[in-house]
């Protein structure tokens, strides 16, 4: 509708009619077919068309039009009803005459009817399967007098300057007003296409009173006729501030226009058809199919120069390329993913045994919700590589989401549309890569993910992660859930210190500990030379280095808890290699330990641990950092001072706190240890944790401080072959503490023989790699006192050494 006048319908149906036989009784001489209608008045003389699709008004128009009949055309009090009651319609209607009956391909009828009289319900009558009622038909009143005149003619020049200032006035409806001589049928021609309410209308049709009604309509029309006015003026304002853009705009779709009409269009209708078959293939749920015919609609009716024609494709096309389909279920065979896994990756046992188990769940209920797994442990122990194995174990396709240093919320749930360059995130983003819905994703370092101004990314993990959730996610690029259930999803994480609480409650957490030297030996040898013999551009026959050279290089060029730098190492003994194999002085090159310190230089570490701990004062504690175990030294001194203590090294608050309750404990011990105690009040005691530029903090380092400071005062030395962890109380006991596997696991490669661990830590024995406990003696401590049994060696003898330690 537009202010002013409501146009006709446009356009018709093709013509036609249902053949419908009704056996009713004859009806009475004053009695005529009632059609309901709601939200439109009829008026006599005039000609519109009228739409109905319920099943008593088409049996009504049906009925009316095989016997010849006017019908009564009624509007309803209550436009909402769908099946309307006598008590439900008007008592004054407009008789009308049926001069076209059309039924549409949408199941709806419609009719071009012309108003003949109007006429009063006196009653309804039952007995057809449609309204009917005996009628009063009124008379129209004649145009006597001058006032009747007078209304007529501002009325009629009302309703030509009305026609004029409409943009897209029905055609031939001036011409009409100003042929008409009766002042009744210009009143209703004129309420007829008056762009008003129902009630007014029907207010119209009910007064009979001509003077009267000239009035109220014209009234009305004033109304709308201000509006127009009003309209016209801030048009023609906003016309004269259109800039380039708009203008451009409106060529644009003049230009489509013309198109249309030269037939120049049929690309696009190729294009749109072709859209509307791919939507159809592509197996969407049925809300989702509904949004992208929507969208769909609207890119037919927009110019192709429009500034959103771009983004509604662009989304229609993420919509068409998702894999909505769910794939056949493929089944595990368990006995090949124990052979891919020992194939991928030596050692990691336990790793291996949970996986098999997860396979094996999966296998017996694929429509169950499995965990997700997370894989923690630190850089190069093969995280990302035991996601890659169990997508080729499930025979699934794998996709790998980096999510180190995200800290925008709308990288995992996407951009809105709304925004310009809006995308997916990139859980959908990798789905749509992979192309399937039953993948294996890896999120890849979820511990690097940050926090922003655009908000907490980890918070939108919380729904991806969810098995109970993620069946419709929702992508705020996409507008519409998406099921994630059936992806399995692995994460990695190089430590769980970052991660939120509820974000790592929905995971199962697989620590991966460092490899031992044994063991990097055999993954050099059975992985690590072949790759790096594949990227350097030689062969196995050409190359070879044994087992000696690796080894060197592990011990004494590398620590790491993962592969990553023996690797590098391996890689540049190779390629020195190769440039004799590339000059051709040589056919064949064996590398072997002598030839690894001339391309390598001098070693880097060296096993350190019997120099440092050869003089009192000095021991060798266990810690724990994010790439894995490494070995501590603690080392303390006294001088002559007044009793403090002077902590050093980086530390933080919790492990000089450590060293404070270290010494409080050797004072409390100093009668049982044979320390003088007057010592304490005469020196200074120094304790100092070397690699002074790195931080360093946390309680386990307590037992290591305690026999540093004990074998300072007493003047026996630490045994070399021992390092220790634990936590100590001012009671002497010895508390559990974290990270038992990397501690262990450095201990090992460090050459260590023997490690003192709290008893509580027992626990954790199993988790330890079969290698590394066969190295090493275990010692497992209740108090500090079986420590300095078992750690300390005893009083050096001769009388100058023992001046010196005095």
């Amino acid at each position: 509708m537009t202010d002013g006048f409501a146009p006709t319908a446009a356009g018709m149906p093709t013509e036609g009619t249902d053949n419908v036989q009704m056996t009713m009784p004859p009806l009475p001489q004053d009695a005529i077919i009632i059609v309901p209608v709601r939200k439109f008045v009829m008026f006599p003389e005039v000609v519109l068309p009228l739409a109905i699709g319920r099943a008593a008004s088409v049996n009504a128009a049906q009925a009316a039009v095989r016997e010849g009949r006017p019908i009564g055309v009624l509007t309803q009090r209550d436009a909402e009803l769908k099946d309307p009651g006598a008590l439900d319609m008007h008592r004054m209607g407009t008789i009308a005459n049926v001069l076209r009956y059309v039924t549409g391909t949408d199941e709806t009828h419609h009719l071009i009817v012309q108003g003949e009289s109007r006429f009063r319900v006196i009653e309804f009558l039952n007995g057809w399967p449609f309204m009917v009622a005996r009628v009063e038909r009124l008379a129209e009143p004649t145009n006597d007098g001058a006032a009747i005149e007078a209304h007529m003619i501002h009325l009629r020049g009302q309703a030509l300057e009305t026609v004029q200032m409409l943009p897209q006035a029905p055609q031939g409806l001036g011409d009409a007003i100003r042929n008409i001589t009766s002042a009744s049928a210009l009143a209703d021609m004129v309420a007829a296409y008056l762009d008003v309410t129902t009630e007014e209308k029907q207010e119209i049709l009910e007064t009979l009173a001509l003077e009267q009604r000239l009035d109220k309509v014209s009234r009305l029309l004033a109304q709308r006729l201000e509006v127009l006015r009003l309209s016209a003026e801030i048009g023609r304002d906003v016309q004269e501030k259109l800039g380039t853009r708009q203008r451009e705009a409106l060529l644009r779709e003049q230009m489509a226009a013309i198109q249309r009409q030269l037939g120049e269009d049929e690309g696009n209708s190729a294009e749109f058809a072709e859209l509307r078959a791919a939507i159809a293939d592509a197996g969407m749920p049925e809300d989702v199919e509904k949004q992208a015919t929507k969208e769909l609609r609207r890119l037919e009716r927009m110019p192709e120069g429009a500034a959103e024609h771009g983004i509604i494709r662009t989304y229609l096309d993420w919509l068409i390329e998702l894999p909505w389909k769910l794939p056949e279920e493929k089944v595990i065979d368990i006995a090949k993913a124990r052979e891919i896994l020992d194939a991928d990756h030596y050692g990691l046992d336990k790793i291996k045994r949970r996986i098999v188990e997860y396979l094996a769940v999966r296998k017996l209920a694929p429509e169950g919700k499995a965990p997700i797994l997370c894989f923690v442990g630190p850089p190069g122990v093969g995280k990302t590589s035991l996601g890659q194995s169990i997508a080729k174990a499930m025979g699934r396709e794998f996709v790998r989401v980096s999510l180190g240093g995200v800290h925008d919320e709308a990288e995992i749930r996407g951009h809105r549309r709304t925004y310009v360059g809006a995308l997916p995130g990139n859980i959908i983003q990798a789905i749509r890569k992979v192309g399937t819905r039953d993948c294996v994703m890896m999120l890849d370092e979820i511990d690097k993910l940050g926090r922003g101004i655009q908000g907490d990314p980890s918070a939108a993990m919380l729904e991806v992660l969810d098995p109970e959730q993620n069946g419709t996610f929702r992508d705020n690029y996409l507008g519409v859930p998406f099921d994630l259930s059936r992806v399995v999803f692995i994460a990695t994480a190089n430590m769980l210190d970052t991660l939120p609480g509820p974000l790592r409650d929905r995971m199962e957490i697989i620590s991966l500990a460092g490899y031992t030297e044994d063991e990097k030996l055999h993954i050099a040898r059975r992985y690590l030379v072949q790759r790096q013999l594949q990227a350097n551009g030689v062969t196995s026959e050409q190359v070879e280095i044994d087992d000696d050279a690796i080894s060197a290089i592990i011990r004494h060029y590398t620590r790491e808890a993962g592969v990553r730098n023996l690797e590098r190492e391996v890689g540049k003994m190779i390629r020195h290699a190769a440039v004799r194999i590339a000059d051709g002085s040589e056919t064949h090159v064996r590398l072997s330990e002598p030839d690894i310190e001339p391309v390598m230089g001098g070693r880097i570490f060296e096993n350190e641990v019997a120099q440092r701990t050869s003089v009192p004062g000095v021991s060798t504690g266990l810690a724990w950092t994010p790439v894995g175990g490494d070995i501590l030294f603690i080392e303390a001194t006294k001088m002559p001072g007044n009793g403090r203590l002077i902590l050093t090294g980086q530390l933080g608050d919790v492990m000089k706190e450590s060293a404070q309750a270290a010494l409080s404990l050797v004072k409390s011990r100093a009668a049982t240890l044979g320390i003088e105690s007057g010592q304490f009040e005469k020196s200074d005691i120094h304790v100092h944790v070397p690699a002074g530029a790195t931080p360093k903090d946390g309680p386990s380092a307590g037992v290591a401080m305690f026999m540093a400071l004990t074998s300072l005062l007493t003047g026996r030395t630490v045994r070399s072959d021992t390092a220790m962890t634990g936590e100590i109380s001012l009671r002497g006991l010895v508390l559990p503490v974290g990270g038992i596997k990397e501690k262990v696991v450095a201990a090992a490669s460090a050459g260590i023989t023997r490690v003192m661990l709290p008893a509580r830590n027992k626990r954790d024995y199993d988790d330890i790699p079969a290698n590394a406990r066969e190295k090493l003696e275990f010692v497992w401590l209740e108090k500090v006192e079986e420590a300095l049994e078992s750690s300390l060696d005893p009083v050096p003898t001769g009388s100058e050494e023992a001046e010196s330690i005095n």
